[in-house]
């Protein structure tokens, strides 16, 4: 809030400074902005200067945990933020640092819809939310990877999608359902039509790193560096001040979602992440093996990926997208 910002404006731009120089996104930056405000308004705006965050901390999470009962996901992501603010924005030494327990998240088995689920749940859809789902199950992508996607890293005639900077900051190639192809050239030549209009209108530039535009003046402009799915209006670059076009808000495909399911009558509890895991399980029943899986998704140890794993078959070869054998082109 504005008295946060007020009290602690250079502490806090030292955090938006560590940020900015790990590259880090700007929707973490702004998470660990956030959970600084939060902790230093429950702290009685401490003197930083004398302040031991150590126990300080501790009280934060414990606060979390039994009076605001959030979940571990949440307990956990506070104290990363914290640390970040404390030990890389501001220099702090935290004693006993590896005394911080990371709250225990509970053991779920993932939740995975049957094909006809997925077919009933699709044929619920329409539009630019119908073809971002279709690629969300398709491609096994995750929801930000999906809304994130830039025209070049989508590759029509190899029907091969290229997920940049993915979780864990790895790229890697997944297949482009046949099935979706035809939409998504369609759904293309309409984001094209428009970014000409507005490159006419002395407009037409994307988001993107500050670091990519210093070595690429002109990549904001170009075709290849826009969004596949674009916010319907324009916004102020909160790091730059310039106007741009960002991508579609996450929030627009997971009401779509939510809205289908319901009208499907599935009465899973699913969500954008639960293409995700139906991809995953459905490419396994298929016969593909766990590595070929693990690498799909872009997981960093084989272990996370077992869950999906109820038997393994013989290993898989030329891997197609699911949605070409559930769904059809």
């Amino acid at each position: 809030g504005g008295e946060v910002q007020r009290r602690y404006g250079p502490e806090l731009e030292a955090l938006v400074r560590a940020a900015r120089v790990r590259h880090l996104s700007y929707r973490t930056e702004k998470v660990y902005l956030d959970w600084a405000a939060r902790f230093l308004t429950f702290a009685g705006y401490p003197d930083l200067a004398g302040l031991d965050p150590t126990p300080a901390i501790e009280g934060y999470l414990g606060y979390l945990a039994m009076e605001r009962k959030v979940s571990s996901s949440t307990q956990n992501q506070a104290l990363s933020a914290l640390l970040f603010f404390f030990v890389t924005g501001l220099n702090r030494e935290l004693g006993r640092v590896e005394d911080f327990a990371r709250a225990k998240a509970p053991r779920r088995e993932p939740e995975v819809m049957t094909p006809r689920e997925v077919a009933a749940l699709l044929g619920r859809m329409s539009g630019e939310t119908a073809l971002m789902a279709a690629l969300l199950y398709g491609s096994g992508l995750r929801l930000m990877e999906c809304v994130r996607l830039r025209v070049k890293d989508v590759d029509l005639e190899s029907r091969r999608i290229m997920v940049r900077d993915g979780k864990g900051g790895k790229d890697r190639l997944v297949p482009l359902a046949e099935r979706s192809a035809g939409p998504l050239q369609e759904h293309l030549a309409r984001v094209r039509a428009l970014h000409d209009a507005e490159l006419a209108a002395g407009r037409g530039k994307a988001f993107l790193r500050p670091s990519l535009e210093r070595a690429c003046p002109t990549a904001a402009a170009e075709w290849g560096w826009q969004y596949v799915f674009p916010a319907r209006g324009l916004a102020v670059d909160m790091r730059t001040g310039a106007v741009r076009r960002g991508h579609v808000h996450a929030s627009v495909l997971q009401k779509a979602v939510k809205d289908a399911a319901r009208a499907a009558g599935i009465v899973k509890r699913v969500s954008c992440h639960t293409f995700r895991h139906s991809f995953a399980t459905h490419l396994l029943a298929a016969g593909h093996d766990i590595r070929t899986v693990q690498e799909l998704l872009g997981h960093a140890d084989v272990t996370t990926t077992m869950i999906y794993a109820h038997a393994l078959d013989k290993p898989g070869s030329g891997v197609t997208s699911p949605a070409d054998e559930v769904l059809g082109p």
